[in-house]
């Protein structure tokens, strides 16, 4: 018989442990659970409409239409007013083209907070710089709102932990933005390394792409629509340059991607990705994490721009297995055993012996969970009260395991880590780079 990995069993480890939540249901809109509930219409907004939240709103727009996943994005937030103006265009006319009748009305804000106190939407979208993500998904939970929030959870550890305490808390739903979960072939090679194809685990190597460029400095009058001082939120104020925030002109790779106070580079941004998959063949995704973490990286000065790019780290488990995070690609990740190895990344999967990829799991085999539509995941779980493939917790270790490494980055030295009380024994200065302060009255 198959050993199912139910997903319900991340909130039942958390639910165990975390004070004054035990017993908290999912949320599920009263509205839903009608014995017409299939027929109901989720009502869904989107925090967040530039490059990765375009992406997110448009496969939500397109799930929406079909029969299974019945949605409709009817509210949409941005502090850009040219960028909520393109959205909004983008809605009617994606609703109009489909023969959507009627059109849904489409309302936009510039205060997320306004859109999260609307009674019936259902869901949202927050796909929103990293240091935003955790004052926008907390108030979401606090909102009883289905979540779906972008890679990394949070900026924070901290962050992350009280995120979790909220989700939980208020009993909603929340994906990360972690779609290689989605992926059979991530999926695959997480299933032989957890029914042991690979042998004894002894080694997990991550890779990940380098940043490059400069951010030019030059500061300018901020754009007309643009609520720079909210954009900023928890930042530290400083003045406006455009490198430093996103383009005025379309919707390219912005430059807080390589600014620290906004964000701490590839190691969260492509390493949330990867750093996800190799805890989740190694069984570490909910409970457990490395034990020690040492690492050097290259902060050279390149105008604005002032994350890492070159990066190595060394890291333990506590049953002896090494994690090697490193710059180089393609990124993805390798798990090698005394018996094999197989390397995964977007678009491949390969083995040695190359046997491991043919020969079937047996019938009493390790079966992770399954999803291969991220975002369909996420509304079938947002009607139906389930976690979905990459829940809270699952979120939160992974993004803790990056910025570990950044914390290690930045002090050249080994560290000991307690995965368990996530802290670092004994280590002040260490503990204090768990997180940042806010600035008011961005707090949590």
């Amino acid at each position: 018989m198959t050993r199912a990995h139910p997903r319900s069993v991340t909130r039942r480890r958390f639910l165990q442990s975390a004070a004054g939540v035990v017993g908290v249901p999912l949320f599920v809109p009263s509205r839903l659970l009608g014995p017409q509930a299939p027929s109901n219409v989720l009502r869904i907004g989107c925090i967040g409409v530039g490059r990765m939240g375009r992406g997110d709103m448009k496969a939500i727009l397109e799930r929406g239409l079909q029969d299974a996943t019945a949605a409709r994005v009817v509210a949409l937030c941005d502090v850009d007013a040219r960028r909520l103006a393109a959205a909004r265009e983008l809605v009617l006319s994606t609703y109009a083209k489909k023969g959507t009748t009627p059109v849904p009305e489409v309302a936009v804000y510039r205060d997320f907070r306004e859109l999260l106190a609307r009674a019936d939407l259902d869901a949202v979208t927050i796909s929103t710089p990293d240091h935003w993500h955790a004052l926008h998904a907390v108030a979401a939970a606090e909102a009883k709102k289905a979540i779906y929030v972008q890679k990394p959870l949070t900026y924070s550890v901290v962050e992350g932990q009280r995120l979790v305490a909220a989700v939980r808390g208020n009993g909603v739903v929340l994906q990360v933005g972690s779609q290689q979960r989605s992926d059979a072939r991530f999926r695959r090679a997480c299933e032989l390394v957890r029914n042991g194809r690979l042998g004894k685990l002894q080694r997990i190597e991550v890779w990940l792409p380098p940043d490059v460029g400069s951010g030019d400095p030059k500061q300018a009058p901020v754009p007309e629509g643009l609520d720079y001082d909210t954009w900023l939120g928890p930042a530290p104020e400083v003045p406006y340059a455009e490198a430093g925030v996103h383009p005025q002109q379309g919707f390219g790779r912005p430059g807080w991607l390589q600014i620290e106070r906004y964000c701490r580079g590839m190691i969260t941004g492509w390493g949330s990705h990867m750093n996800d998959i190799a805890q989740w063949g190694h069984g570490s995704d909910v409970d457990g994490g490395l034990v020690e973490i040492e690492a050097t990286a290259e902060f050279p000065a390149r105008g604005l721009f002032d994350v890492h790019t070159e990066f190595r780290a060394v890291g333990r488990y506590a049953d002896g297995v090494e994690l090697v995070q490193q710059t180089g690609e393609p990124a993805g990740v390798r798990f090698t055993g005394d018996a094999g190895s197989v390397f995964v990344r977007r678009g491949g999967i390969e083995a040695t012996p190359k046997e491991l990829l043919e020969e079937p799991l047996g019938d009493d085999a390790i079966r992770l969970p399954v999803s291969t539509d991220h975002y369909a995941d996420f509304l079938a779980c947002a009607r139906s009260g389930q976690d979905p493939i990459c829940p809270v917790e699952v979120g939160h270790r992974s993004n803790t395991l990056c910025v570990i490494t950044h914390i290690a980055m930045k002090l050249g030295r080994k560290l000991r880590w307690d995965p368990a009380a996530e802290r670092f024994p004994g280590d002040d200065a260490a503990n204090a780079m768990l997180d940042y302060p806010h600035r008011a009255p961005w707090t949590l």
